[in-house]
């Protein structure tokens, strides 16, 4: 499967490159949600999506618990500030749907502030359509013994803990009701113009797959690859670096 999926991940970088050429010259902006549990594996497709992109023409939004300011403004005007722009691409690490899944089922909200939510995403997603951003929602589906799996991993990895937040291990006892709200949040903010779509996330490698491959399906943008270039011949020989003497290197350790 390893060797497999490199293959398969590979050319499909090399769709998105072409996808974020495209978007470039035809000025078009796509925004794309990821939502999901807790160890669905959002940021690891995000990054096998973003591995090879030029760096200028995406932005990853991941943002944290809203400041005290932030929570006495317009419940959507934190997550506008990372809008794309024209020709960009932008991938919502979890979004502003925190307020359908996450905030109600730890208690973050009240219910009047979470039907107001499902009553205004509708209004507020047509907005972003009918101003020519391409909207498209995802959501990582993963079964529980499969998450507790992962939480056993990130817990035993030193280089995964910081991943297990005090809300992750509170929200492990509440895998019947998030997904309760997660099939009213769909049932209630499905659009034409803002379609779910659900991708089975308990291989990730297979999900990663499955979705990118959906998603570049979903954006006909495409523009040719950059053609290979012929680099001309140096006039003279490769030159060493010589640095000034009044910098400092560092030292050679390996």
């Amino acid at each position: 499967m390893s060797k497999r999926y490199r293959k398969a991940i590979e050319a499909l970088q090399l769709e998105l490159v072409r996808l974020q050429r495209g978007l470039r010259s035809s000025g078009k902006r796509l925004l794309v949600i990821f939502e999901g549990r807790d160890a669905a594996g959002k940021g690891g497709t995000i990054k096998a999506i973003t591995e090879s992109l030029d760096t200028r023409g995406y932005r990853i939004a991941a943002l944290g618990k809203p400041s005290e300011t932030e929570t006495t403004q317009w419940y959507f005007q934190r997550y506008v500030a990372h809008l794309p722009s024209a020709g960009e691409f932008v991938l919502f690490d979890r979004s502003w749907y925190n307020r359908a899944v996450v905030e109600p089922a730890m208690g973050f909200c009240s219910s009047t502030q979470y039907e107001a939510f499902l009553d205004a995403v509708p209004a507020f997603e047509k907005l972003l359509a009918d101003d020519g951003i391409i909207l498209v929602k995802y959501w990582l589906a993963v079964d529980q013994a499969e998450q507790e799996k992962r939480f056993a991993e990130r817990a035993d990895d030193p280089l995964k803990r910081w991943k297990l937040s005090p809300v992750d291990l509170v929200a492990r006892r509440k895998y019947v009701e998030m997904g309760r709200l997660r099939d009213v949040m769909i049932e209630r903010t499905q659009r034409d113009h803002a379609p779910w779509f659900v991708v089975d996330f308990n291989d990730q490698k297979r999900g990663r797959i499955n979705l990118i491959r959906h998603l570049l399906q979903q954006v006909p943008l495409h523009e040719e690859a950059v053609p290979a270039l012929k680099l001309p011949k140096l006039k003279a020989k490769p030159k060493t670096e010589h640095v000034t003497d009044k910098a400092v290197w560092v030292p050679d350790t390996f």
